[in-house]
Protein backbone atom coordinates (compact mmCIF):
# COMPACT_ATOMS: atom_id res chain seq x y z
CA UNK A 1 0.00 0.00 0.00
CA UNK A 2 2.67 2.41 1.07
CA UNK A 3 4.51 1.88 -2.43
CA UNK A 4 1.40 2.50 -4.22
CA UNK A 5 1.10 5.49 -2.85
CA UNK A 6 4.58 6.72 -3.29
CA UNK A 7 4.28 5.56 -6.49
CA UNK A 8 1.28 7.49 -6.89
CA UNK A 9 2.50 10.95 -5.28
CA UNK A 10 6.08 10.70 -7.81
CA UNK A 11 3.75 11.01 -10.86
CA UNK A 12 1.88 13.48 -9.26
CA UNK A 13 5.00 15.55 -8.64
CA UNK A 14 6.25 15.04 -11.78
CA UNK A 15 3.05 15.65 -13.75
CA UNK A 16 3.15 18.63 -16.12
CA UNK A 17 -0.20 20.52 -15.98
CA UNK A 18 0.87 22.55 -19.20
CA UNK A 19 0.79 19.34 -21.26
CA UNK A 20 -2.85 19.47 -21.61
CA UNK A 21 -3.80 23.14 -22.19
CA UNK A 22 -6.98 24.28 -20.64
CA UNK A 23 -9.33 26.39 -22.46
CA UNK A 24 -8.76 30.28 -21.87
CA UNK A 25 -12.34 30.21 -20.29
CA UNK A 26 -15.65 28.48 -20.13
CA UNK A 27 -18.75 30.16 -20.84
CA UNK A 28 -22.98 29.40 -20.65
CA UNK A 29 -25.13 31.34 -23.63
CA UNK A 30 -28.60 30.84 -23.27
CA UNK A 31 -31.38 30.96 -25.97
CA UNK A 32 -34.22 32.21 -24.38
CA UNK A 33 -37.58 31.88 -26.69
CA UNK A 34 -41.03 33.03 -26.15
CA UNK A 35 -44.17 33.73 -27.68
CA UNK A 36 -45.46 36.79 -27.37
CA UNK A 37 -49.58 37.38 -28.13
CA UNK A 38 -51.46 40.53 -29.74
CA UNK A 39 -55.31 41.02 -30.06
CA UNK A 40 -55.70 42.20 -33.94
CA UNK A 41 -57.59 45.16 -34.29
CA UNK A 42 -60.27 43.98 -36.47
CA UNK A 43 -64.35 43.75 -36.58
CA UNK A 44 -64.81 41.20 -36.90
CA UNK A 45 -63.30 37.97 -34.75
CA UNK A 46 -60.24 36.09 -35.70
CA UNK A 47 -57.55 34.47 -33.58
CA UNK A 48 -54.45 37.05 -32.24
CA UNK A 49 -50.82 37.65 -33.62
CA UNK A 50 -48.48 34.69 -32.46
CA UNK A 51 -45.04 35.26 -33.68
CA UNK A 52 -41.72 33.50 -31.95
CA UNK A 53 -39.19 35.23 -30.23
CA UNK A 54 -35.92 35.62 -28.96
CA UNK A 55 -34.39 37.63 -26.61
CA UNK A 56 -30.96 39.16 -26.89
CA UNK A 57 -28.58 41.55 -25.45
CA UNK A 58 -26.47 44.39 -26.92
CA UNK A 59 -23.16 44.26 -25.53
CA UNK A 60 -21.70 46.76 -23.79
CA UNK A 61 -17.66 45.85 -23.71
CA UNK A 62 -15.00 44.84 -26.36
CA UNK A 63 -15.53 41.87 -28.15
CA UNK A 64 -18.42 42.81 -30.32
CA UNK A 65 -19.52 45.83 -28.23
CA UNK A 66 -22.75 47.70 -29.65
CA UNK A 67 -23.85 44.06 -31.50
CA UNK A 68 -26.19 41.87 -30.36
CA UNK A 69 -25.81 38.38 -28.52
CA UNK A 70 -27.09 35.54 -26.16
CA UNK A 71 -26.97 36.68 -22.49
CA UNK A 72 -24.66 34.56 -21.12
CA UNK A 73 -20.96 34.39 -19.09
CA UNK A 74 -18.14 32.55 -17.92
CA UNK A 75 -18.41 30.00 -15.72
CA UNK A 76 -16.93 30.06 -12.30
CA UNK A 77 -14.59 27.41 -10.55
CA UNK A 78 -17.62 26.43 -7.92
CA UNK A 79 -20.35 26.12 -9.82
CA UNK A 80 -21.82 24.08 -12.52
CA UNK A 81 -21.79 24.82 -16.12
CA UNK A 82 -25.74 24.90 -15.66
CA UNK A 83 -25.56 27.09 -12.70
CA UNK A 84 -23.56 29.35 -14.75
CA UNK A 85 -26.36 29.47 -17.37
CA UNK A 86 -28.93 30.58 -14.82
CA UNK A 87 -26.49 33.16 -13.01
CA UNK A 88 -25.46 34.97 -16.18
CA UNK A 89 -29.05 35.26 -17.32
CA UNK A 90 -30.39 36.87 -14.30
CA UNK A 91 -27.84 39.05 -13.85
CA UNK A 92 -27.29 39.89 -17.54
CA UNK A 93 -31.24 40.23 -18.29
CA UNK A 94 -32.91 40.41 -14.74
CA UNK A 95 -34.59 37.06 -15.83
CA UNK A 96 -35.30 34.05 -13.88
CA UNK A 97 -35.25 31.71 -17.06
CA UNK A 98 -36.95 28.82 -15.10
CA UNK A 99 -35.75 25.29 -16.41
CA UNK A 100 -32.73 25.59 -18.93
CA UNK A 101 -32.59 22.37 -21.24
CA UNK A 102 -29.02 21.61 -22.47
CA UNK A 103 -28.46 22.46 -26.62
CA UNK A 104 -24.90 21.96 -27.08
CA UNK A 105 -20.80 22.97 -27.25
CA UNK A 106 -20.05 25.27 -29.28
CA UNK A 107 -16.10 24.74 -29.77
CA UNK A 108 -15.03 26.52 -33.68
CA UNK A 109 -11.48 27.37 -33.86
CA UNK A 110 -11.37 31.41 -33.37
CA UNK A 111 -15.27 31.87 -32.82
CA UNK A 112 -14.11 34.43 -30.09
CA UNK A 113 -11.25 36.99 -30.22
CA UNK A 114 -10.51 36.64 -26.76
CA UNK A 115 -9.07 33.15 -27.15
CA UNK A 116 -9.25 29.74 -26.67
CA UNK A 117 -12.82 29.58 -25.40
CA UNK A 118 -15.50 26.51 -25.82
CA UNK A 119 -19.05 27.66 -25.00
CA UNK A 120 -21.72 25.75 -23.75
CA UNK A 121 -25.15 26.41 -25.07
CA UNK A 122 -28.54 26.12 -23.04
CA UNK A 123 -32.09 27.09 -24.40
CA UNK A 124 -35.52 27.57 -23.23
CA UNK A 125 -39.03 28.13 -24.53
CA UNK A 126 -41.05 30.60 -21.93
CA UNK A 127 -44.46 32.06 -21.31
CA UNK A 128 -44.29 35.85 -22.19
CA UNK A 129 -44.37 36.61 -18.50
CA UNK A 130 -41.72 35.49 -17.60
CA UNK A 131 -39.07 38.51 -19.63
CA UNK A 132 -41.80 41.06 -19.06
CA UNK A 133 -39.32 42.39 -16.13
CA UNK A 134 -36.56 42.10 -18.58
CA UNK A 135 -33.50 45.00 -17.34
CA UNK A 136 -30.38 45.41 -19.15
CA UNK A 137 -27.62 45.27 -16.59
CA UNK A 138 -23.82 43.61 -16.12
CA UNK A 139 -22.47 43.41 -19.49
CA UNK A 140 -25.96 44.33 -21.35
CA UNK A 141 -26.42 47.87 -22.49
CA UNK A 142 -29.92 46.95 -23.59
CA UNK A 143 -32.44 43.88 -23.93
CA UNK A 144 -34.85 43.33 -26.69
CA UNK A 145 -36.74 40.45 -27.86
CA UNK A 146 -36.43 40.41 -31.51
CA UNK A 147 -38.51 37.64 -34.20
CA UNK A 148 -36.51 34.72 -35.86
CA UNK A 149 -36.34 36.65 -38.98
CA UNK A 150 -35.23 39.50 -37.83
CA UNK A 151 -32.15 37.82 -35.69
CA UNK A 152 -31.17 35.58 -38.32
CA UNK A 153 -31.19 38.50 -41.23
CA UNK A 154 -31.70 41.91 -39.89
CA UNK A 155 -28.97 41.91 -37.25
CA UNK A 156 -25.31 41.39 -37.33
CA UNK A 157 -24.91 39.31 -34.17
CA UNK A 158 -21.68 38.70 -31.96
CA UNK A 159 -19.76 35.77 -31.82
CA UNK A 160 -21.16 32.29 -33.12
CA UNK A 161 -24.35 33.20 -32.01
CA UNK A 162 -26.56 33.11 -35.17
CA UNK A 163 -25.17 29.42 -35.22
CA UNK A 164 -26.13 28.64 -31.99
CA UNK A 165 -29.93 30.20 -32.44
CA UNK A 166 -30.64 27.88 -35.78
CA UNK A 167 -29.64 25.33 -33.36
CA UNK A 168 -31.92 26.10 -30.94
CA UNK A 169 -34.87 26.91 -33.35
CA UNK A 170 -34.78 23.30 -34.54
CA UNK A 171 -34.78 21.88 -31.00
CA UNK A 172 -37.84 23.82 -30.26
CA UNK A 173 -39.40 23.09 -33.34
CA UNK A 174 -39.45 19.42 -32.32
CA UNK A 175 -40.86 20.06 -29.23
CA UNK A 176 -43.70 21.73 -30.32
CA UNK A 177 -44.03 19.09 -33.15
CA UNK A 178 -43.18 16.19 -30.90
CA UNK A 179 -44.23 16.93 -27.35
CA UNK A 180 -47.47 18.94 -25.67
CA UNK A 181 -45.19 22.41 -24.38
CA UNK A 182 -48.20 24.11 -26.61
CA UNK A 183 -50.46 23.65 -23.90
CA UNK A 184 -47.79 26.35 -22.17
CA UNK A 185 -49.34 29.00 -24.65
CA UNK A 186 -52.88 27.95 -24.28
CA UNK A 187 -55.92 28.79 -21.48
CA UNK A 188 -56.59 25.62 -19.82
CA UNK A 189 -59.81 24.99 -22.10
CA UNK A 190 -58.86 26.26 -25.97
CA UNK A 191 -60.06 25.32 -29.70
CA UNK A 192 -58.20 23.17 -31.64
CA UNK A 193 -57.77 26.46 -33.90
CA UNK A 194 -55.93 28.10 -31.05
CA UNK A 195 -53.69 24.96 -31.17
CA UNK A 196 -52.56 24.91 -34.53
CA UNK A 197 -51.93 28.85 -34.53
CA UNK A 198 -49.56 27.90 -31.68
CA UNK A 199 -48.02 25.32 -33.43
CA UNK A 200 -47.65 27.51 -36.75
CA UNK A 201 -46.21 29.89 -34.80
CA UNK A 202 -43.41 28.24 -33.92
CA UNK A 203 -43.51 25.95 -36.80
CA UNK A 204 -44.00 28.15 -40.01
CA UNK A 205 -44.34 25.20 -42.89
CA UNK A 206 -46.71 22.52 -40.55
CA UNK A 207 -49.49 22.49 -43.04
CA UNK A 208 -51.82 19.72 -41.94
CA UNK A 209 -55.30 20.38 -43.75
CA UNK A 210 -56.81 17.05 -42.02
CA UNK A 211 -55.51 18.26 -38.72
CA UNK A 212 -58.80 18.23 -36.69
CA UNK A 213 -59.20 14.45 -37.66
CA UNK A 214 -55.89 13.48 -37.20
CA UNK A 215 -55.78 15.24 -33.61
CA UNK A 216 -58.70 13.77 -32.29
CA UNK A 217 -58.74 10.08 -33.59
CA UNK A 218 -55.25 8.94 -34.63
CA UNK A 219 -54.44 5.91 -32.36
CA UNK A 220 -51.32 7.41 -31.27
CA UNK A 221 -52.32 10.43 -30.04
CA UNK A 222 -55.72 9.37 -28.60
CA UNK A 223 -56.26 10.38 -24.81
CA UNK A 224 -53.75 13.70 -25.28
CA UNK A 225 -56.83 15.65 -25.48
CA UNK A 226 -60.00 15.63 -24.40
CA UNK A 227 -63.75 17.12 -24.79
CA UNK A 228 -64.38 20.08 -22.25
CA UNK A 229 -67.88 19.29 -20.89
CA UNK A 230 -70.57 20.70 -18.63
CA UNK A 231 -71.79 19.32 -15.44
CA UNK A 232 -74.71 17.28 -17.34
CA UNK A 233 -72.18 16.22 -19.40
CA UNK A 234 -72.83 18.67 -22.47
CA UNK A 235 -69.98 19.68 -24.63
CA UNK A 236 -68.83 23.36 -24.21
CA UNK A 237 -67.66 25.66 -26.98
CA UNK A 238 -66.87 29.26 -27.28
CA UNK A 239 -67.02 31.43 -30.89
CA UNK A 240 -64.78 34.56 -28.77
CA UNK A 241 -61.95 33.60 -32.19
CA UNK A 242 -64.79 33.09 -34.55
CA UNK A 243 -68.48 33.45 -36.26
CA UNK A 244 -69.60 30.01 -35.23
CA UNK A 245 -69.03 28.07 -32.16
CA UNK A 246 -66.03 25.80 -31.55
CA UNK A 247 -65.63 22.90 -29.43
CA UNK A 248 -63.06 23.34 -26.57
CA UNK A 249 -60.57 20.88 -25.98
CA UNK A 250 -58.17 20.42 -22.98
CA UNK A 251 -55.14 18.42 -22.57
CA UNK A 252 -54.67 15.60 -20.31
CA UNK A 253 -52.54 14.38 -18.46
CA UNK A 254 -51.41 11.56 -20.55
CA UNK A 255 -47.67 11.94 -21.99
CA UNK A 256 -47.63 10.72 -25.88
CA UNK A 257 -45.03 8.24 -26.91
CA UNK A 258 -44.46 8.22 -30.72
CA UNK A 259 -42.39 6.01 -32.93
CA UNK A 260 -41.60 6.42 -36.42
CA UNK A 261 -42.77 2.87 -36.43
CA UNK A 262 -46.16 3.45 -35.70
Amino acid sequence: MDNNRTNEEAQKASYNIKKYRTPDGAPADIVMFTLTKRERKTVTKTLPIRELKVMLIKRRRWPFAGRWALPGGFCQEDESMYGAAKRELLEETGVDGGHLEYLGVYSGPGRDPRGWIISHAFFALVEEWMLEQRQAADDASEVGLFTIREALEELELAFDHRDIIVDAYRKIQLQMLQTTIAKQFLPPHFTLGELYQVIQSVVPDFEEPNFIRKITSTRSRQGILEEVRDEDGKPLSSNQYSQRPAQLYRFSDRVPRLSIYT
